[in-house]
């Protein structure tokens, strides 16, 4: 392997680690910011910014870190046992459901700036800012939903089922995310950018 390959490693490796640690920081401040009874993800810029800068793969990785601090501070019981509740009633389904969704989150957002990014940064940088906050509470909904209808069933009280997770779990969350990441967009893209030279 010549120098330069080295080097681009060196820093594709030390670029994700930086962008891990900050997932992990926005991530555990997080459990502390609630609308609902599910915490607020402020660790979706940092997934884009890693997806734009080294690829689908990337953000697939800082996807899988955020959704692996998710599950771990859940069980730690920093959520209000919300994560605890559903290890008891299906840790597979939970797994499955926590860490798929942020992982498919951060890889999806990654292919949808590569989409865009030639013809448009700042429409780019929007896209994977849409995709991420959607394909992360879409897939919440979906595992919630298929692994946890009987729960959730008896906590709606009644309320159809799909309206309770979306409405009652996710939906003011979902927003939230959704315009932290547009008000974000244009100091995203400007780091996308910087970050592109630096490689």
């Amino acid at each position: 392997m010549n120098n330069s390959r080295r080097t681009d490693k060196t820093r594709r490796m030390t670029g994700l680690a930086i962008l891990s640690a900050i997932v992990v920081v926005l991530q555990i401040l997080s459990n502390f910011v609630k609308f609902g009874p599910v915490s607020i993800t402020l660790s979706l810029a940092p997934i884009i910014i890693g997806a734009a800068i080294y690829g689908t793969g990337a953000g697939a990785i800082l996807g899988f870190v955020f959704s692996a601090v998710v599950v771990i501070t859940g069980i730690l019981g920093w959520d209000g046992g919300f994560i605890m509740m559903l290890m008891g009633i299906s840790p597979i389904g939970l797994l499955v459901t926590a860490l798929g969704k942020g992982t498919l989150a951060g890889w999806l957002s990654g292919l949808c700036y590569k989409a865009i990014a030639r013809k448009n940064e700042l429409a780019a940088v929007i896209c994977a800012g849409i995709v991420c906050p959607v394909a992360n509470t879409g897939l919440f909904v979906v595992g919630m939903l298929v692994f946890f209808a009987d729960t959730f069933t008896a906590m709606a009280g009644g309320q159809d089922l799909v309206s309770y997770i979306i409405f009652g779990l996710a939906g003011l969350n979902f927003l939230v995310e959704l315009v932290v990441n547009m008000v974000l967009s244009s100091g995203i893209s400007q780091i996308i950018r910087a970050g592109k030279k630096m490689r």
